[in-house]
């Protein structure tokens, strides 16, 4: 961890470059949702080392039998059961609060989430793509209409859009499932026009989005890492806060108005 006079140099440097930065975005993991009390997926007490990783096959599984998946995903078994309580009890964090204030701010242009979890939503950010989809929408797999969950009248499985006729399943990407062209080209657009990055609680292990920091910095973009531990990203990273993101975010927020209001 970052002993304390470091932190506040870091903070100070993070500030500076939100400010100078024409386009900021941030690339936000699984990180920022821990301390909101859902579990990871990899690591100490992440859900695939309890129950063991998905293979690469479990979207294929899907396009064989959807309806048997269906009838899978009402049972709510094991990790689904896990994942499913811990997110209907989560709230937003104090970094998922600060996020939304940047944006407020007009300091942060946009976010690029890895997390399901509609955290972000909840806290009031609203420039938001969300590259492995969204716990609370259904989405048509082949026009990429989305609906709210609870606003979908399931009345047969598997059920189908009414638009095109397609497979509707959860929005949220499954192993083996290519990334929504529509997100994926947002989250390219962003990464582009970028100067200024965010990564915040994201390990870097997982692409595409691990990739996007890699290319904002190939163009030019000032990397701004905030995580308690080290990651694959650190080297590339311009400045580091290492301390959780529901601690350091705000601290950082907080320097941002003040530097923007002088």
């Amino acid at each position: 961890m970052t002993s304390e006079p470091q932190l506040e140099q870091a903070l100070d440097a993070a500030a500076r470059a939100i400010v100078a930065a024409r386009h900021v975005v941030a690339l936000v993991g699984a990180g920022i949702s821990v301390e909101s009390g859902i579990p990871p997926f990899r690591g100490p007490g992440g859900l695939w080392t309890k129950f063991g990783e998905p293979d690469m096959l479990d979207y294929e599984r899907f396009r064989e039998d959807p309806k048997k998946w269906w009838e899978e995903r009402i049972a709510r078994t094991g990790a689904i059961q896990e994942l499913i309580d811990a997110l209907s009890q989560a709230k937003p964090n104090q970094a998922h609060f600060a996020l939304a204030e940047l944006e407020r701010l007009g300091q942060l242009q946009h976010i690029i989430t890895q997390n399901i979890d509609n955290l972000h939503q909840e806290a009031g950010s609203f420039a938001i793509t969300e590259i492995h989809g969204n716990r609370l929408k259904l989405r048509c797999i082949a026009c990429s209409t989305r609906w709210p969950l609870d606003q979908f009248p399931i009345e047969e499985l598997p059920p189908k859009c009414p638009q095109c006729g397609g497979l509707i399943k959860s929005d949220t990407v499954m192993f083996g499932e290519a990334i929504p062209s529509d997100a994926l080209d947002e989250c390219t657009k962003q990464t582009r026009m970028c100067d200024c990055m965010l990564l915040v609680g994201t390990s870097a292990v997982v692409y595409p989005a691990a990739g996007f920091p890699v290319d904002a910095k190939m163009s030019g973009a000032r990397l701004i890492e905030l995580n308690p531990n080290e990651t694959a990203l650190t080297p590339l990273s311009d400045i580091i806060l290492r301390a959780p993101a529901g601690t350091s975010l705000p601290q950082l927020v907080e320097r941002v108005r003040q530097l923007a209001a002088a």
